[in-house]
């Protein structure tokens, strides 16, 4: 058995990870996920969210090394965490995110991709701290290809995103880098372009990079075939 952490993107919080959490546990692995600052049910003031406190909320919610996964933004918040504390990770996994390049800030290589599907949905807030999703767009660049109950569940608990994290660039070290890592790219996501998928994947090691046939959110549209692809990637790393 594997313990897994799972690490929401933007804009989102530990709730999206609803279906993916029973079908590891019938695959016999022990799996949760967090609130990072800001998100969900955590209170954390927008004013006070920096990529720093998403690594220490990481940290802080794990007792053993543990296979940590990094959905969209999350890719530089679980590469803060593994900068910190490699010894309390066994494992990195990218899904459909942003894999840090050092010197580099989230908000740069977005501007890198070809495209910019998410653009036009976004909002941002007359204090230019944070930015949020609007609700009829949502379903476009998130969640086109999930089944309608997940639409209605996920779009009212979108919430405002901290600009700062993603704005504040990464240096990575050997203490991030040297730790075994893979990475799913999603085919059809409306909001990362699968081209910049790939170019962010360029020379990584053979096998460890895997394509998966859906849209920006594979938990909610198909959370059965995800926990499959993740517990193979914790056979493989045993």
């Amino acid at each position: 058995m594997s313990e897994v952490l799972l690490v929401h993107g933007s804009c989102h919080g530990a709730w999206c990870w609803r279906d993916v959490i029973p079908a590891l546990a019938a695959l016999g692995h022990e799996a949760r996920a967090i609130d990072l600052p800001g998100h969900g049910a955590d209170t954390t003031p927008l004013a006070e969210v920096t990529l720093d406190a998403y690594a220490d909320a990481i940290l802080a919610a794990l007792d053993r090394p543990a296979i940590l996964v990094g959905h969209s933004m999350a890719g530089f918040a679980i590469t803060a965490a593994a900068e910190k504390a490699p010894e309390k990770i066994a494992h990195l996994v990218y899904l459909c995110a942003y894999a840090p390049r050092s010197g580099v800030s989230l908000v740069e290589m977005r501007r890198e991709a070809p495209r910019q599907p998410l653009l036009d949905a976004l909002e941002k807030s007359a204090d230019g701290q944070s930015f949020t999703v609007r609700p009829e767009a949502a379903a476009g660049v998130f969640y086109q290809d999930c089944p309608e109950e997940a639409v209605a569940f996920a779009v009212p608990r979108l919430c405002p995103q901290a600009i700062a994290p993603q704005a504040m660039p990464i240096t990575l070290t050997d203490r991030s880098t040297s730790l075994p890592k893979s990475y799913i790219r999603c085919t059809e996501d409306g909001t990362i372009p699968y081209e910049y998928q790939v170019t962010m994947t360029e020379g990584w090691p053979e096998g460890s990079v895997e394509d998966m046939p859906t849209g920006h959110s594979p938990f909610f549209a198909d959370p059965e075939g995800l926990a499959a692809r993740l517990a193979r990637i914790a056979e493989r790393g045993r």
